[in-house]
């Protein structure tokens, strides 16, 4: 069989490299890939912009391709799906009606007001100084998120009065973020442990994977401006049995049956951003209708399950009986970004001494181009370096050990990937 992935970023990497080792496949396409998939050896890059739908259905067609997957947010916010439907087209993920939950922050919060499921307080605001009563009311610390699409950096934590009215006036009066930030959701500011709770959805039936943890902000000790995400490990331990039941009970099974009240099938990857107080009660920061970047990549890596034989069950709607095995240890990602990440990232540097991942490693490539048999930078998160090890302390000595041999001009990342777990589990023992 034949699967075609839609994407560029480290997510892709890590689906197309989990895909090809199925032995139902016989070829993987990434439209388009970069400098990594570019490399690997079963995986054919193909030169179609991920947003460009008429040239992807007509590439799908042409090939006889048997499952597409999609990775990114825009297209699925653009309605790949139902083009790819339209068409006859076998594809795994969610139309352009339950992408919403993602799209637009604005429609999920009224969902989960109409469906009950736990989430912050918040007002919705398109007049800067009607935002600015309430942001003066509310008072600080508190979360300033553009309603559309931001590439993850459409959401400010704003630590002082000064600080959210910055955020709400570069979005609202700036045009900081275009048509994502025409709309701007205030919402209280929650505490506690951040946690990404990521299912598969065939309509009807779901199928969890292991949970992670992502690092949001730039810098070591969770400071520094919001980005994409500079790391992640599988799984949270904070997610145990009990905690999993109440997230699946709370969260998960009323989201995708209030999509069926509301007349809308979610078929995909629902991702449920948590926050876990001390007293382990729910609040649903966000969700996303794909697979997080970089938390797909330690959950893959930890996954023994045929991953495509699973998405394939999935898009013909046969999930019920599947059941995902998963390796017993723990995975880690960090990312490398590139110089002045996340602002405006410096791009076409070489980058070296890639080559030595081992059994329990890989390195997940993200903003990468291939050219003259050499690796340069061409985007902000650049590499997602990856190991696994028996605990969360095994796979961090490794997989920065792995970073202390790659090297290229401005390259940045966190230190402190996975630390707060491990310091936990010291203090425990």
């Amino acid at each position: 069989m034949k699967a075609l992935i839609i994407g560029n970023g480290g997510r892709e990497h890590a689906l197309a490299w989990k895909i090809e080792q199925s032995p139902h496949v016989k070829k993987v396409f990434i439209a388009p890939g970069n400098g990594g998939t570019a490399l690997e050896e079963k995986i054919e890059n193909i030169d179609i912009d991920s947003n460009d739908i008429d040239q992807l259905v007509l590439f799908a067609k042409k090939e006889a391709i048997d499952l597409t997957i999609i990775g990114p947010e825009v297209p699925l916010s653009n309605g790949i799906v139902d083009t790819f439907i339209e068409n006859n087209l076998k594809v795994f993920g969610p139309k352009k009606l339950a992408a919403q939950l993602e799209s637009s922050k604005d429609f999920s919060k009224l969902f989960m007001e109409r469906h009950k499921i736990p989430t912050a307080k918040y007002k919705t605001f398109t007049n800067a100084r009607d935002a600015h009563k309430y942001i003066n009311k509310e008072g600080a610390p508190i979360v300033i998120k553009a309603d559309g699409l931001a590439a993850g950096k459409g959401v400010v934590v704003a630590m002082t009065i000064d600080e959210a009215i910055t955020a709400t006036d570069s979005m609202l009066e700036d045009n900081l973020f275009g048509d994502a930030g025409a709309r701007v959701i205030i919402e209280e500011f929650l505490t506690g442990e951040e946690v990404s709770f990521i299912v598969i959805c065939d309509g009807n039936s779901i199928l969890p994977l292991e949970s992670s943890q992502d690092h949001k902000r730039l810098l070591n000790f969770d400071q520094g401006p919001n980005t994409g995400g500079m790391g992640a490990y599988s799984p949270a331990p904070i997610v145990t049995s009990k905690l999993h039941h109440k997230i699946m009970n709370e969260v998960i099974v009323p989201t995708i049956e209030g999509m069926k009240k509301d007349g809308i099938e979610f078929t995909g990857f629902l991702y449920a951003g948590l926050m876990i107080d001390n007293n382990n009660q729910i609040k649903t920061l966000e969700f996303n209708c794909r697979m997080g970047d970089p938390e797909t990549q330690p959950i893959l890596f930890r996954l023994k399950s045929d991953l495509f034989e699973i998405l394939l069950a999935a898009a013909n709607k046969k999930i019920q009986n599947y059941k995902a095995e998963w390796d017993e240890g723990s995975a880690i990602t960090v990312v490398i970004a590139a110089k002045d990440y996340p602002n405006q990232p410096k791009i076409n540097d070489e980058i070296f001494n890639l080559s030595h991942a081992q059994k329990d490693s890989y390195i997940f490539h993200a903003g990468t181009s291939l050219r003259n048999e050499k690796i340069y930078t061409s985007g902000g998160r650049v590499l997602g370096v990856t190991a696994k090890g028996k605990s969360l302390k095994d796979a961090q000595e490794q997989v920065y050990a792995l970073i202390n041999k790659i090297k290229f001009n401005g390259m940045q990342y966190r230190t402190d990937i996975g630390q707060k777990e491990i310091k936990k589990n010291r203090e425990k023992s």
